[in-house]
């Protein structure tokens, strides 16, 4: 059960169901119909049943939204491009576009499924029938690379070197802008947002021991173009290496974002900051560009059964080659 969430109207005769899936728009309105003929909506204290039902000015709703029943992931035959496995684990390189695990709005076609078929049963059972042999994630149109566990002990073994910090991530981001320093360690602390529940944010709040601490080191790579009545070198758009030291939600994207340079791309922490980029993209490389610009480039940890130090690298994906392609020519 989540927990109860409390609105204030802000002026009446609004439609209840309608002004409810406008203000929590990860939810339709045709779940909260269901939900307030469920009785679980209330207004200044007392349930509301009726979803037609107008809103009062300054009345305080209460909306209580139990979690959906997940169905049990089902084996997929989902082509999968294999970096590394054995029998305790699995290193894939995914592709932008698909999510790591089921959940509203993608119920299938996610990586579980496809590891569900491609290991037959061997998946870690740790991470629950949701999540079998997922030990860290990347975000549906991030691409890259991704270890899952085979095995109890591989994924035990796995998690601790996440938590302790240790495990070596680094990522390729192209961003609006580039950073000022060149280089540095972005250091805050990272939240759910006040104003959006779906974005994160860097907590601005001097001692805050809201959300955790998040920490990132970067180093531009390469500048592109010059952005209009910046300072000398400051580039309209940048590659730029990013190395985790923790691994938050959104984390790259966020602290990039905060330090005024967004991915290209970024729907969520990036929009409407690129139009100068679009004005001279005359082959509509960076027009048609539909992802965040970031790919998980090289994973590298110590084997949690062999104890052999791994390291793998990935090349960019093909719409990422396209964009840098498009980039070189600022």
């Amino acid at each position: 059960m989540t927990a109860p969430i409390t609105l204030i109207a802000p002026a009446k005769g609004l439609r209840l169901d309608r002004w409810l899936a406008d203000e929590l728009e990860e939810y339709s309105r045709s779940r909260f119909k269901a939900l307030i003929e469920d009785g679980q909506v209330s207004c200044n204290g007392v349930p509301v049943t009726n979803a037609a039902a107008k809103t009062l000015a300054g009345a305080e709703y209460v909306i209580t939204i139990p979690p959906l029943a997940a169905p049990e992931p089902k084996p997929e035959a989902i082509p999968l491009e294999v970096a590394f496995e054995d029998e305790h684990l699995i290193i894939v390189n995914k592709p932008a576009g698909m999510a790591v695990h089921p959940a509203a709005g993608n119920w299938t076609g996610t990586l579980v499924h496809a590891l569900l078929h491609h290991c037959a049963g061997t998946l870690s059972g740790i991470g629950g029938v949701e999540r079998p042999g997922i030990v860290h994630r990347l975000d549906k149109d991030t691409s890259g690379l991704l270890v899952a566990a085979k095995s109890d002990a591989a994924h035990q073994g796995l998690s601790d070197q996440f938590a302790a910090h240790t495990v070596e991530r680094a990522y390729t981001a192209f961003t609006r802008s580039s950073p000022e320093p060149r280089s540095g360690r972005i250091d805050t602390r990272i939240a759910r947002s006040d104003t959006d529940r779906k974005k994160m944010a860097v907590v601005n709040r001097q001692n805050s021991i809201a959300g955790k601490q998040a920490v990132t080191n970067y180093q531009t790579l390469k500048s592109y173009g010059r952005e209009g009545g910046a300072m000398l070198g400051r580039g309209l758009a940048a590659k730029v290496e990013c190395r985790l030291e923790t691994g938050r939600t959104h984390q790259i994207r966020v602290h990039m974002a905060h330090i005024g340079c967004p991915l290209l791309g970024d729907p969520v922490y990036g929009r409407g900051r690129s139009q100068k980029l679009k004005e001279l993209d005359d082959g509509r490389a960076f027009k048609d560009f539909r992802r965040q610009a970031l790919h998980a480039r090289l994973l590298g940890f110590v084997h949690p059964i062999t104890q052999a130090r791994l390291s793998f690298e990935t090349d960019l994906p093909k719409d990422l080659q396209k964009l840098e392609k498009f980039l070189e020519t600022l």
